[in-house]
């Protein structure tokens, strides 16, 4: 993949440690470009850094230089707050430290890694001006933890670091799960349903489309890309049916008409769910929309932070389609971005985009707090799939997950 690869197709790698300690020089030797700010005062790197770069032969990586963790007064609590947000869309992290000093500090920072099941090394940088003793070498190797001995200056241990990261790559990272080849197979047909509205870039698709074709052509199989309105057409010219057609979500019902019953189909979004996500989790999380009451409150999560625009599918057609659902009004919360709530306990149901922007940490990590704080959490087109009554055809291509569903929903009083 070349520079312009999606931030959510690239391996973040967090650096973390203390003020001061070389965070910056660190990461500008690894990238050898001059991406960080850096000065011998404390607390110059006021807000996380992202470097994109190309890390062989691992390919496109996203670097994140975080503020001093350790930093003081009221801004410095908002500089952690958002420094210790990167802990959740990190893949692996580097654990910096200066020369000598390792103590609780660096412990807790390492602990809070390991408890997110993200690897971890650790950078005693300023090794030309204090190399450590081998009280931390011994306690590290004990802990099967990767040290590396660095001095940003002259490079020093650069290389070396390098191949650590390459070695401690997460393997969902270097295996990805497929976005919808597995299920087309080499010389099979998708067909794939684009509606062009107000919020298609001009001139081009936007980016779960763009991914969705070029796993498919990664796959050697054959797809059809056409408007909603031109796809009973398209199926008519076919002499061979398609093995699936895949839409996006705001075009459920048409596609669903139009489609024969034994194709299978599904949304983009779905097919998000399953390679981003957990798709399993998500299916369950749909089902609470049968428990929603008029006067709940409903997060919606969107990974891209874009301007809405007429009839968005985030802030007018899901809040239109659940309200009509439910039959009583719901209260609404839009975040964008990485932002995303510490404390969810509020909300009846969470309902995250596609996240085409977000790797899949990042997912991971926003349903592993949905289930810790008890509350479900599903995704745009499984939520549009249930709302609009069609949710077991959107699943066809996925047997586990409609297996699930009707577990849940006969559970459920047989609904």
């Amino acid at each position: 993949m070349s520079q312009s690869a999606p931030k959510g197709l690239r391996l973040h790698i967090g650096l973390f440690g203390r003020r001061n300690v070389g965070k910056s020089s660190l990461l500008n030797a690894i990238t050898r470009q001059q991406v960080a700010i850096v000065s011998p005062v404390a607390g110059t790197t006021t807000d996380p850094v992202e470097k994109p770069m190309e890390l062989l032969p691992l390919g496109p990586v996203l670097f994140i230089d975080t503020a001093g963790i350790d930093d003081v007064g009221a801004l410095g609590e908002m500089r952690i707050a958002r420094t210790t947000a990167v802990f959740d869309r990190t893949d692996l992290g580097i654990v910096v430290s200066a020369g000598g000093e390792w103590g609780p500090f660096e412990r807790e920072l390492v602990a809070a890694l390991q408890s997110r099941r993200i690897p971890v090394l650790v950078a005693m940088n300023k090794a030309d001006q204090n190399r450590a003793t081998d009280a931390p070498a011994a306690e590290l190797a004990a802990a099967g933890i990767p040290l590396v001995h660095t001095a940003a200056i002259d490079g020093t241990g650069i290389g070396e670091l390098r191949q650590r990261l390459i070695e401690l790559a997460p393997a969902d990272f270097v295996d990805s799960p497929a976005i919808v080849s597995d299920l087309v197979g080499p010389g099979e047909t998708a067909v794939l349903v684009v509606p062009i509205d107000k919020e298609a870039p001009k001139g081009r698709l936007i980016l779960p489309q763009v991914q969705t074709i070029r796993d498919l052509l990664d796959g050697d199989a054959l797809c059809l890309v056409v408007k909603e309105r031109e796809l009973r057409h398209a199926l008519d010219l076919l002499r061979t049916p398609p093995k699936l057609v895949v839409t996006d979500s705001q075009a459920f019902l048409k596609v669903a008409a139009d489609v024969p019953p034994e194709v299978r189909m599904t949304g983009f979004s779905i097919l998000f769910s399953r390679s981003k996500g957990d798709l399993l989790t998500q299916v369950a999380g749909a089902l609470a929309i049968e428990r929603l009451q008029p006067g709940d409150r409903v997060l919606i999560a969107e990974a891209c932070a874009h301007h809405p625009i007429g009839e968005d599918i985030g802030r007018v057609k899901i809040p239109r389609w659940l309200t009509q659902f439910v039959g009583g009004q719901l209260e609404f919360t839009h975040v964008q971005g990485h932002d995303f709530p510490a404390d969810l306990h509020r909300y009846r149901l969470v309902i995250q985009c596609g996240s085409c922007m977000l790797n899949r940490r990042a997912v991971l990590s926003r349903i592993l707090h949905c289930r810790e704080a008890g509350v479900p959490i599903t995704n745009y087109g499984l939520a549009i799939a249930y709302s609009l009554g069609i949710f077991a055809r959107a699943l066809s291509p996925f047997p586990a997950a409609l297996e699930l569903y009707r577990s849940l929903a006969h559970d459920d009083g047989g609904r």
